[in-house]
């Protein structure tokens, strides 16, 4: 897959506020032909024509390094109010909903009506954190995954899934003992529960779908 570059044009910004697994992301998105650039300053992001929002570890924590950052302001001028594209991965993902309930309530970015609560799998047996590979099911126009097949494996690494009141914010999801959201998507914003760095081809073309995705 590398070498297809989806877009010379477009340069991806992918937010470095320190909580987020930037290597591996940087490293795909080279493979797919992308032209992405670390953004450590909401300045350097405002040249971005699309954004990926990483992030590991605790929602607190990611929350008040993106806000010490002012990345919180930024993304909110230029994916509410510009529209521009933004692919949130794993607690990227959890930070653009209403709330999260990890070690206290937190106040996301309020962009999803959703809050972020622990998994409680049925039976208890199964391991929380969930890691490894899950098979997904996905809305047929979810743009993520154009040309993927339902039923098809990606990488996850969660203790914390994201509950959505709106079922037509829900671009994917799993089962781990219950339903799980695997992704998101409203208007330009999409986000993905499991890692997409991490999940092999698969994965390399959930990115590139990322990458050639124009919202309408």
């Amino acid at each position: 897959m590398a070498g297809n570059n989806p877009d010379q044009g477009s340069m991806i910004g992918v937010v470095d506020y320190g909580s987020g697994n930037l290597l591996s992301v940087t490293n795909a998105l080279a493979m797919v032909g992308a032209d992405a650039q670390l953004c450590s300053t909401p300045e350097q992001l405002a040249g971005a024509e699309r954004i990926i929002l990483p992030g590991v570890g605790a929602f607190g924590n990611c929350l008040d390094n993106l806000r010490c950052r002012g990345f919180d302001q930024a993304l909110d001028e230029l994916v509410i109010r510009q529209r521009r594209p933004i692919l949130g991965i794993c607690v990227g993902m959890q930070l653009m909903a209403r709330k999260s309930l990890e070690g206290g309530e937190h106040a996301g970015l309020g962009w999803l009506d959703a809050e972020v609560v622990r998994l409680v799998p049925q039976p208890e047996q199964l391991r929380v954190p969930q890691i490894g590979w899950n098979d997904i099911e996905f809305r047929a126009n979810c743009p993520l995954f154009a040309g993927l097949r339902q039923g098809t494996d990606v990488y996850f690494v969660h203790s914390y899934g994201m509950n959505c009141r709106d079922e037509t914010d829900v671009g994917a999801w799993c089962d781990y003992g219950g339903r799980v959201t695997a992704a998101v998507w409203r208007d330009n914003i999409v986000g993905t529960q499991f890692h997409p760095e991490k999940s092999q081809d698969i994965g390399l073309r959930i990115l590139e779908n990322f990458v050639r995705w124009t919202p309408c």
